[in-house]
């Protein structure tokens, strides 16, 4: 489970770059149609919690702690992407994989401590 969560966090630090190009061009789509969308800002910053998302838990790799909070990290990211899908229909794609990461990090949490509290 140690690796795929390192896996995951290395994926979403490759992903906030292609999150971040497709944000920032359906941000500049959005001001020039003038449609008071946020579905560009809202890419970007779910871009920038899959970014810390992914430190956390690569850095915290070993901790219970660390894990749960990139687990957040990715929640909220999620919540705050799928709650603003306008005209960027892919930051519904990218909402959907922040939560799956998430739930993995929140269940390998779960696991973490288990283990932990069967060799106590």
């Amino acid at each position: 489970m140690k690796t795929a969560r390192m896996i995951i966090g290395i994926v979403s630090m490759v992903l906030f770059i292609v999150i971040t190009f497709q944000s920032c061009a359906a941000g500049i789509g959005n001001a020039l149609q003038d449609n008071n969308e946020v579905s560009g800002s809202a890419g970007f910053v779910l871009a920038v919690l899959m970014l810390v998302a992914g430190i956390i838990g690569v850095a915290a790799k070993k901790s219970k702690g660390g894990t749960i909070t990139a687990g957040v990290f990715y929640a909220l990211g999620g919540l705050i992407g799928i709650s603003n899908v306008g005209s960027y229909s892919d930051l519904a794609i990218w909402s959907i994989l922040a939560f799956i990461f998430a739930t993995v990090f929140i269940i390998g949490a779960i696991c973490q401590k288990k283990k932990s509290e069967i060799a106590d």
